[in-house]
């Protein structure tokens, strides 16, 4: 259930993947072009990887859950980011990251599908990743996709 519950919040906050099977939200040229200019670092990652963890939880945990989920589908970027910023409680876990909301909205997808390129998923009209970020998850794999999957409630295989 934690996974399925994990990967609901994934498509809600439009970083959904065709490898996990999800029908993600059209990707407006505004948001493809956001996630190629967005530069990850290893530190910025750390960030995305613990709100991530965090944002999770929490909206997992919310009584709505499944209509907050069901309504968030349908949104634009725009209505999802000004939805993240009315929440005081989804802003102090940012705040406590040190991330804005739009760095976390964008953010995450990028450090998402610049892992799974890396991974070897090829890229599609709902995967995007510059060729400098790949070459970032590429170099950073072995220390982030622990992380990532952990945060995604994927038991850690020894």
């Amino acid at each position: 259930m934690r996974v399925t519950a994990v990967l609901l919040v994934v498509v809600a906050l439009g970083i959904a993947s065709e490898a996990a099977g999800a029908q993600p939200p059209p990707m407006t040229p505004e948001h493809r072009q956001e996630v190629l200019n967005y530069k990850l670092t290893l530190p910025r990652a750390y960030q995305l990887i613990s709100a991530m963890e965090a944002m999770t939880k929490y909206v997992v945990g919310l009584p709505d859950f499944h209509e907050r989920m069901a309504r968030s589908m349908k949104m634009t970027p725009a209505e999802r980011r000004a939805q993240l910023e009315k929440d005081p409680a989804a802003m102090a876990i940012l705040k406590k990251n040190g991330l804005a909301a739009q760095e976390y909205l964008v953010g995450v997808p990028t450090l998402r599908m610049a892992l799974m390129v890396a991974q070897g998923i090829p890229t599609s009209p709902t995967i995007v990743a510059s060729p400098a970020n790949v070459a970032f998850a590429r170099a950073n794999l072995a220390q982030l996709k622990p992380r990532m999957d952990a945060a995604d409630g994927v038991p850690v295989r020894k």
